[in-house]
């Protein structure tokens, strides 16, 4: 038979009673019983239910909400109080400055000095505008001590066509320029081993005035949605007045090529220069002296940014070739640029190596140094690697620095030395101690830079920068004319709405040059290096604007009216003052 749990429990217990009960007695016989189990006990358990989250209320015995009515009671109040009707607040803008297309400058000061700007621009249609530039500077000279002609005249003339399309947009400049100088930098003791009259007559015989002129016509394109993003090129053809000539045709297509999710950026760079020059500095030639160089390169790179890394790595690949000298060169040039923001925009770290091959140019000289002998050796630059690191970033806001070191190795850099001399009275006029020439020199430069730009308000500005370089070369020669410090700082001001005004200063470090006076050319007689003195100066502007077209200026240059050599036996004008005015205007 089945039993449950309770009722064999209370079996069980009344047992135990029953038990109990008897044990007391003594010698009693209570016999035999046989139990039989039938099956064992197997407790399960139970099926458990679960609790409902919300329970069912019964709200049957809650009363319900009373519902309550609010009224005013009005109450009349005197009176005399009468509210003006409100006006909304204007918020006080500042007049937004008008932009015109076209500018009209013109000065004049001291030492006969004229300078007049003409800039104009319009546009022809929705698409294409047209546009022309004019300049000209010029000096009747007067510098101190000088004995020679020193006046000078820049004049250039420019007119451009252009148009903006959605896919492309273009432009395309013809431009001229001529330039009058004159060697008027002779050795301080220039004539001294001739009686006064010889010495008069042969600077009288002298005459030292020489130009040059410039036809250019070059033009840009890019593109919105091409393989080529930009492709320049310019044709520029330079003479001067002692029959030299050079043709330069640059040409620098740049396309981008995307490959596996990357975009690899591409410079192709055909550059051209070939000349002449109707005498070497001897004037030992029979025939012109004559250059044609070509650079062939090609620099591919790309760039990845990882998180705060942006990396660039690259290379440059370039084909010289000299086709009056037969000297054709391969070069391959390093092009790695990394940096890591260490600090967000507070500081950034960046580093890298590149080198280049440069192309050199007789216009490109004369921007630099105007009293060049017309007697030049043409032939590449090549900066092999330059390798530098530095930090930049911000101190505040409005408080940027720029910190850099670097190591530079360049192979056959130009370097302008003066000429040495002879007192014949046969000479060309260049040559008499007042010119230069170029010479090319293995030299390893280290250099540090550092720059602090400020903006303390939206009226006044403040820049300082400073180069710091140590140059070692073959001995015994010398890195001529490069100077070990340059030095330069600018403060500019917005007195008021209608008054403005700036300061410029300058400083440039010792430099290094030779000249010496030879007895003739058939046995040269060894110089001894000179050192150009330190200079420092200071340039200051005024303006006032008159109105939104009409604005007049004052500019103060070498405030501090040092008579400083910039390049040897060639001393600077003094103390300069130019007034004038500019004026803009639209057709």
């Amino acid at each position: 038979m089945k039993i449950n749990f309770q009722n064999k429990t209370i079996v069980l217990i009344l047992l135990f009673v029953f038990q109990l009960s008897f044990s007391q007695k003594k010698n009693e016989n209570i016999g035999t019983e046989t139990v039989n189990v039938v099956k064992p006990y197997s407790p399960t358990l139970s099926d458990a239910d679960k609790v409902k989250e919300n329970p069912s209320l019964d709200d049957s015995g809650n009363q319900p909400k009373e519902i309550i009515k609010y009224s005013i009671l009005s109450v009349p109040v005197a009176s005399t109080f009468t509210p003006s009707k409100g006006n909304a607040q204007g918020v006080e803008r500042s007049k937004q400055e008008r932009l015109y297309n076209n500018y009209a400058t013109i000065g004049a000061g001291n030492y006969s000095t004229l300078n007049a700007e003409l800039f104009v621009n319009q546009d022809l249609g929705n698409d294409d505008f047209v546009s022309g530039m004019f300049r000209h500077h010029s000096s009747q000279g007067g510098i101190k001590d000088v004995l020679l002609n020193d006046e000078f005249y820049d004049t250039a003339l420019n007119i451009g066509y252009g148009q903006n399309n959605r896919e492309m947009s273009w432009n395309i400049e013809l431009g001229y320029q001529n330039q009058i100088y004159n060697w008027y930098g002779l050795p301080v003791d220039f004539g001294s081993a001739l009686l006064p009259e010889e010495r008069f007559d042969l600077i009288n015989k002298i005459n030292p005035n020489h130009s040059y002129n410039t036809i250019s016509l070059g033009g840009n394109i890019e593109f919105d949605e091409s393989v080529f993003s930009k492709i320049a090129a310019k044709f520029t053809h330079f003479s001067d007045s002692f029959s030299s000539s050079e043709n330069r045709f640059y040409l620098k297509p740049t396309f981008k090529v995307d490959v596996m999710d990357q975009s690899i950026n591409t410079n192709v760079i055909i550059d051209h220069v070939s000349g002449s020059f109707e005498n070497n500095y001897l004037k030992t030639n029979t025939d012109p002296v004559k250059y044609s160089l070509t650079n062939f390169g090609i620099e591919p790179s790309f760039v990845v940014n990882e998180n705060d890394w942006t990396l660039e790595l690259g290379a440059g690949l370039f084909y010289a070739l000299d086709a009056e000298n037969s000297g054709n060169k391969f070069y391959i040039y390093p092009k790695v640029n990394a940096s890591y923001r260490l600090v967000g925009d507070l500081m950034i770290f960046y580093t890298g190596v590149n080198g280049s091959l440069n192309q050199n140019s007789y216009a490109d000289f004369v921007t630099e140094n105007p009293f060049l002998s017309p007697t030049l050796n043409l032939t590449p630059s090549s900066t092999q690697y330059n390798v530098f690191a530095g930090l930049k970033g911000k101190l505040a806001n409005n408080v940027n620095y720029n910190l850099s070191g670097s190591y530079l190795n360049e192979k056959n850099k130009a370097l302008f030395k003066s000429n040495d001399y002879t007192e014949d009275v046969a000479n060309e006029s260049y040559a008499y101690g007042n010119s230069f020439g170029v010479v090319y020199e293995d030299i390893r430069t280290f250099r540090f830079y550092a720059e602090l730009k400020a903006d303390f308000s939206e009226n006044v500005t403040f820049g300082i920068n400073g180069t710091f370089n140590s140059y070692k070369t073959d001995e015994p020669v010398e890195a001529w004319n490069l100077p070990t410090i340059r030095l330069s700082s600018n403060l500019d001001v917005n007195i008021t709405k209608q008054w403005y005004a700036g300061l410029n200063v300058f400083y440039v470090g010792e430099r290094k040059d030779m000249q010496t006076k030879q007895t003739d050319f058939t046995v040269p007689i060894s110089g001894v290096p000179v050192t150009l003195k330190s200079y420092f100066d200071a340039n200051a502007h005024l303006g006032y604007k008159f109105s939104e077209r009409l604005t007049f200026f004052l500019k103060l240059n070498n405030i501090g009216n040092q008579a400083y050599e910039k390049w040897l036996n060639y001393p600077v004008q003094g103390f300069q003052v130019l007034g004038g005015a500019n004026y803009k205007f639209d057709f």
